[in-house]
């Protein structure tokens, strides 16, 4: 099992992720902005990280890669989920140390895959 951090600032993706999640045995935190995002990640240390793009306060670009760039929380892998699905958003947000990307509307196979191929060990049965 394990902790996984939902940053989503559209309540109805952000109850369908987490919801996906959970059935699928893991525990899931979430955050509705980027800035409450981060700060969730340094106090709950969630394993894995799924982080929408366009949000209010500070884009999924940006919290993506100030969390790389944390000593403490740079190993923490970070799936972007956007409806964004043009070739130079999944560049740019690998460039930015994303180590996944998930089109909107996804499905709990889409997103399961990237939970077990970045935990494996650690991802629910």
């Amino acid at each position: 099992m394990a902790k996984l951090l939902v940053v989503e600032d559209s309540a109805t993706d952000r109850d369908h992720l987490r919801n996906m999640l959970v059935k699928a045995g893991h525990v899931v935190i979430t955050a509705a902005s980027g800035r409450e995002g981060m700060e969730i990640a340094r106090e709950q240390r969630p394993d894995l990280i799924f982080m929408d793009i366009v949000m209010d306060d500070i884009d999924g670009y940006h919290a993506t890669r100030s969390l790389r760039e944390d000593p403490e929380l740079g190993g923490v892998p970070v799936v972007i989920v956007s409806s964004k699905n043009q070739k130079a958003d999944k560049v740019w947000a690998q460039l930015q140390g994303a180590k996944g990307y998930v089109v909107k509307p996804c499905s709990a196979e889409d997103v399961l895959r990237h939970v077990e191929r970045l935990l494996g060990g650690q991802a629910a049965p």
